[in-house]
């Protein structure tokens, strides 16, 4: 099957994008690798040639339809950041978990069917599947900036982490990414509040409130970051308990429904 091929080709251009980003980080050389990131690039677009032809071209929403598709974002989302910003680091974390759920989706789930859906709520899943995908980068920065500054503080200074941005662009990055993500989330709830009918009933109640729970979060560490100058342990806390809650909002029903009981989501 064609689809299987194109997996397995994206499969194989994700990993050796990976393994080209973390050589230098291995040796401590040059810390961006272009062929890398010409190899995501196609992986990238092998991915979105998996995700139109297995989901006929619609949002589908189903358990691990949506990890692939979130996957193919943050991918996409790593490789402009590295483009402007170089971190090679990302890519060598988000690319190689890229690859396992396509293989997941592409040879291990069952097939499912897309879901009708009206321009409205496709509008809000959009917003909300690109929030996601922003705080996953940032919470994957934020994991690099505890990294770096235990590192630093252990007085490690391994090759790694010499090919490594300096500590202050990855903290700077990390905001920018949060301060996105925010944004993009406050959408998401308006959009929600605005097009899905009955928020707070069906399956959607929990995710609601987790959403929520994950927007004050992030707009707590902001807000902190703005007026006390938050930085390090408590702004990583922060981000990955804002992550926790978004990643409980967005799987945590679709996990215990399609997988536990058997009941996808309608």
């Amino acid at each position: 099957m064609i689809i299987h091929v194109f997996a397995l080709l994206s499969i194989a251009l994700y990993l050796a994008a990976a393994v080209g980003l973390a050589r230098p980080l291995l040796s401590g050389g040059q810390p961006l690798n272009r062929l890398a990131l010409y190899l995501a690039g196609g992986a990238v677009a092998m991915h979105a040639g998996i995700l139109l032809g297995m989901h006929r071209g619609a949002l589908d929403l189903h358990f691990f339809a949506a990890l692939s598709l979130v996957a193919f974002v943050v991918s996409a989302l790593t490789l402009l950041v590295n483009l402007s910003r170089p971190v090679a680091a990302l890519g060598v974390i988000v690319f190689p978990l890229t690859a396992a759920l396509i293989a997941v989706d592409s040879f291990l789930a069952p097939p499912t069917m897309p879901l009708a859906m009206d321009w409205q709520i496709k509008l809000h899943v959009t917003v909300a599947l690109i929030a996601f995908s922003v705080l996953s980068i940032a919470s994957v920065f934020a994991i690099l900036l505890a990294v770096q500054e235990r590192a630093l503080r252990h007085r490690q200074f391994g090759p790694w982490l010499r090919a490594w941005p300096p500590l202050t662009l990855t903290e700077t990055l990390l905001f920018r990414l949060i301060g996105a993500g925010f944004v993009l989330l406050t959408l998401t709830l308006l959009t929600g509040a605005l097009f899905v009918d009955n928020l707070f009933g069906q399956h959607l109640a929990h995710k609601t409130i987790l959403s929520i729970v994950a927007w004050l979060v992030f707009g707590v560490l902001l807000y902190g970051r703005w007026r006390r100058g938050w930085r390090g342990q408590r702004a990583v806390n922060l981000t990955l308990l804002g992550m926790a809650a978004l990643v409980a909002a967005f799987f945590g029903s679709k996990f215990v429904l399609e997988l536990i009981l058997h009941r996808p989501l309608t």
